[in-house]
């Protein structure tokens, strides 16, 4: 004891220099665990929407991401980058630090669809770390009113009497709006010519402008054009009929058995990314889509609340894509 104090008293430079170090290093240490311990998020979240503004995909977005944003009390941003079927802003996720800060509002066919469409997809997916399935819901059959087709039969018969002078549009190549009218045609053996666009607000913006005669579009916003009587829906595409539309078929009551397809929405992260924020991610969507008020906000779009596991969204899209795989075969579809 005598020796150290002796020492601090000849070196009191040294001493101090001791001190500040050890002052130096106790703070790092300390700034350490208090990042290490930060809450995630602790900044704003951005859900990239791969479509234009006012389609499904970007309503189902917005519920949700306003309900995060109060329960996280962070920003949640919703980022719509349109093009390529949802190509550029799954690559742009893709692209992202994986920090869970950007989050992907997918739908389905970007995953079970476009790896066997395109022949030059700039994602795969192994570039993402998979959440959970957020909502799904049918499809309606739409169609202009100028059409003489009254019913889905009349439709199919008048597509064979007309071989591709039938057109239809879609959110853009290889989206689910798109897709489900090739299912359409698939099943009812009928040629008939697609007309991608930017988004599916846009598609129904042509169709009652008679520049398409059919859209195959999500129910949410498919039903207000029939509801207002500018459109005419002939059958729903889901195994059920639709209480937002109780009077119209689904397809196989309208004579189409063997067709069924629903639209879907998950969301996604960059590959890589912890999986305690995705955990958490999956937790707190699952707990919002709980809510009956959240709940009833997308059953009033025609959708329902899912809210799975990341394993059984993987497994979903693993089944999913066998179909799709089949139907981009017979139809003879490719996009450069």
């Amino acid at each position: 004891m005598h020796a150290y104090l002796y020492t601090l008293s000849r070196h009191p430079r040294h001493w101090l220099h001791t001190c500040i170090l050890a002052f130096a290093m106790t703070a790092t240490t300390l700034s350490g665990v208090v990042y290490a311990d930060e809450p995630w998020p602790s900044k704003p979240v951005r859900i990239v929407v791969p479509f234009t503004a006012g389609g499904t995909t970007d309503v189902v977005a917005r519920v949700l991401g306003a309900r995060l944003g109060e329960m996280w009390h962070q920003s949640v941003i919703i980022d719509n980058r349109p093009g390529a079927g949802g190509a550029i802003g799954a690559t742009m996720t893709a692209k992202s630090p994986p920090d869970g800060y950007t989050l992907l509002m997918a739908s389905g066919s970007m995953f079970t669809v476009n790896p066997y469409l395109y022949r030059n997809l700039p994602y795969t997916l192994k570039d993402f770390d998979y959440i959970t399935n957020v909502a799904s819901g049918p499809m309606l059959v739409l169609v202009n009113d100028a059409v003489p087709a009254r019913s889905l039969k009349e439709l199919i018969a008048l597509a064979k009497s007309q071989p591709k002078k039938l057109n239809f549009g879609s959110a853009g190549n290889g989206s689910q709006v798109h897709m489900a009218a090739e299912a359409l045609a698939e099943a009812a053996g009928i040629d008939i010519t697609h007309v991608p666009y930017k988004g599916e607000a846009l598609a129904y913006n042509d169709l009652l402008a008679g520049q398409v005669q059919m859209v195959v579009g999500n129910i949410a916003a498919a039903s207000t054009f029939a509801k207002s009587g500018r459109a005419r829906a002939l059958a729903v595409t889901g195994p059920a009929r639709s209480p937002m539309m109780p009077d119209v078929p689904t397809a196989k009551e309208a004579g189409l058995p063997g067709y069924e397809t629903v639209g879907w929405f998950a969301l996604v992260t960059a590959a890589g990314t912890p999986q305690d924020i995705i955990d958490k991610v999956q937790r707190d969507t699952a707990k919002v889509l709980a809510e009956p008020a959240i709940r009833d906000k997308l059953a009033s779009q025609g959708m329902t609340a899912v809210g799975n596991t990341p394993a059984e969204l993987r497994k979903g899209i693993e089944t999913e894509s066998a179909k799709w795989k089949t139907v981009v075969s017979h139809r003879n579809l490719s996009i450069d």
